[in-house]
């Protein structure tokens, strides 16, 4: 990490994956990191941590399933933040593209619990650090 401020707009500039997050920083044991998406992810969970979106640009629909089954979907315009709780299936989608603020420990890999049956714009990650320099 740097001891230089860090603009998310240039960090976002710096790539072009999508579904592959950026670690801009680190606050205590947490990742703060930058992401780019299309299209849809994967169902899956995260058992230990909750996850923190904020929409930077663009919009996000979040479909979440809840013990029975049953779905709906959250949607958030830019600006918005919202948390999934631990344990919760989710879905995070945008037809027309969005970034991304993430907030989540360190370590914590982006596909959840799903490991299998990745649809080949996706792959598990815990993060790439920005380049040097960006």
């Amino acid at each position: 990490m740097t001891a230089s401020a860090i603009s998310l707009e240039h960090a976002l500039n710096s790539f072009d994956d999508e579904w592959s997050p950026r670690i801009v920083t680190r606050v205590n044991d947490y990742d703060v990191r930058v992401v780019k998406i299309r299209g849809e992810f994967v169902w899956h969970r995260h058992l230990d941590t909750d996850e923190f979106f904020h929409v930077l640009d663009g919009e996000v629909d979040i479909a979440m399933r809840d013990a029975d089954g049953r779905e709906h979907v959250v949607h958030l315009r830019q600006g918005s933040v919202f948390t999934v709780p631990r344990g919760v299936e989710h879905k995070p989608q945008s037809p027309h593209g969005a970034s991304m603020l993430l907030f989540e420990p360190s370590g914590t890999v982006n596909t959840g619990d799903q490991e299998f049956q990745l649809p080949a714009h996706i792959r598990s990650t815990t993060g790439q650090p920005l380049a040097d320099g960006e």
